[in-house]
This record gives C-alpha cells, sequence and structure tokens, in this order.
C-alpha cells in the first residue's frame, strides 16, 4: 500500500488516459511481475496533511493489514510557516509505530532539496530539518528510508514538472528505482536513479530563466498561494485513485488490452 499525498498520488506523471502513475504506482507494477497474486493499494490524494495521512489513510492501512507500505508526508505541513516541526515530527513517529506494532513494513521518504528552484528555496531550511527528524525516525524504529534528499538526480530541472511541485514522469521512475534497490528488486542498473540522463543539464540564459519563473510564478505560485489564503486545497472532494487492494496484474491486464483496442 501506499499512503500520502499528491507525490505519492502521482502528479505530473500522466496515463494515457489522463490519469495518474506516480512512483508508487510504478513501483508495485515492477513487483507484481516478480509475485504471483500481488496486491496494491494507494490511498494518498493531493493536498493531504499529517493529520489526512496519519489519520484515516492510516486506519484504513490497518484494516488492510498489507506486508509493506510506503509513506511520503509531512510536506505540505512545512510548506505552512506556522508549522511547529518537532510537534509534527512527534505525530509522523505516532503514526509509523502504529504500522510496525501491525507488524507492516515501513518505506519512509523525506523532503526533496528545493534549493535549486526559485522562490520555493526559501523552505529549503524547513525541509532539510523535517527531513532530519525523519531520518533520526527512521533510525530509532529501524525503519528503511528513501532519502530524497541525497538523491542527485532529482536536483536535475528534468526530474521535475513544470509547476516546480511534482516531479514529472522521469522522476517518478528516478524514486521508484531507488526504492526497489532498497527492497533487493532493482528495476534496473543503479543508474536509472543515479545518473538518469547521459548528458548533463544546460540550463538557459539568466534572462530567460528569469522570464520563466515570473511565468511559473503566475501560473502555478500564484493560484497556490490563493488557496493557501482561503484554506482550500486542491485535492478537496477527491478520493483516492485506488482505495482498495486489488490484484495489480489483472488490472494491468486490462489497461493494455483497452489500449490495444
Amino acid at each position: 500500500m501506499a499512503i500520502g499525498d499528491s507525490i505519492t498520488e502521482g502528479l505530473d506523471d500522466p496515463n494515457p488516459d489522463g490519469t495518474y502513475r506516480g512512483f508508487a504506482d510504478r513501483l508495485a507494477e515492477h513487483l507484481s511481475t516478480r509475485t504471483p497474486g500481488f496486491r496494491y493499494a494507494n490511498l494518498a490524494v493531493r493536498g493531504r496533511r499529517i493529520h489526512h495521512i496519519f489519520g484515516e489513510q492510516l486506519e484504513q492501512t490497518l484494516d488492510f493489514a498489507p506486508d509493506l507500505v510506503t509513506v511520503h508526508a509531512g510536506g505540505n505541513d512545512v510548506l505552512r510557516p506556522n508549522t511547529d516541526l518537532d510537534q509534527l515530527a512527534l505525530r509522523y513517529e505516532r503514526g509509523i509505530r502504529r504500522l510496525l506494532d501491525a507488524g507492516i513494513r515501513v518505506v519512509m521518504l523525506s523532503g526533496h532539496d528545493t534549493g535549486w528552484v526559485p522562490v520555493l528555496r526559501v523552505y529549503r531550511g524547513r525541509i532539510a530539518v523535517f527531513s532530519m527528524h525523519l531520518r533520526a525516525i527512521a533510525e530509532r524504529n529501524g525503519v528503511d528510508i528513501v532519502d530524497l534528499w541525497a538523491l542527485d538526480a532529482l536536483n536535475d530541472p528534468r526530474a521535475w514538472s513544470v509547476d516546480r511541485l511534482h516531479f514529472n514522469s522521469a522522476g517518478h521512475q528516478i524514486v521508484a528505482a531507488r526504492i526497489a534497490e532498497l527492497l533487493g528488486h532493482p528495476i534496473g542498473p543503479r543508474a536509472l536513479w543515479t545518473n538518469p540522463w547521459p548528458t548533463p543539464h544546460v540550463p538557459l540564459p539568466r534572462v530567460l530563466r528569469r522570464r520563466e519563473t515570473r511565468q511559473w510564478a503566475l501560473r502555478y505560485l500564484v493560484p497556490w498561494l490563493g488557496r493557501r489564503l482561503m484554506g482550500r486545497s486542491s485535492g478537496d472532494g477527491l478520493l483516492p485513485k485506488r482505495p482498495q487492494l486489488t490484484e495489480l496484474a489483472a488490472t494491468l491486464l486490462e489497461a493494455e488490452e483497452s489500449r490495444s483496442d
């Protein structure tokens, strides 16, 4: 099972039908090829905060009693300046311990570095502090953690959507490949997540980067700030895309047959 927010839901890694795929789906698809009868659920919804993820998502996960859960949580809380990161970490750890007490293997994902992103780099310190909390939680509880901050490939703009908030298809593949290797079931060579591009990224000239940033701010940052001021979320009214544990091989076969028709 996968719990979390928009990153785990799969934004911005679109399927041909307009739904989102994402690292969790990619990982599940890979694991399903190795495990007969493999079942998968994804309870993540964009905009969800810690009290949602370690609230209703956690309770549903405990009811299903899966073998493995990936957890990416806290990003939407950290971006709120008035959030107490120490208290946030305490709530996170309580949720992780409940999963462990139920005998579920957990893979945590830390925050990623926003130092390369204009405007969003202002949150870099808060993300770093919370990520250190997560590493401490993982160490105290013997939990596997994928440190997104340490994935240099995610500091490349080619791994990110135009909104600069979500991975694109390449970014989600990097994360899926890293988790798969941690689990001992690599998707392919380490280069899939350590060096996914054959050539270095060549940045635009400074004047074009500034113009691009202004356009990004108008299209994405201003609406995002507006929702925060109104107390709204992009996930309001949305439900999880995969709310039940279902056999993934059959689902993939149906999708493939639909595409061929």
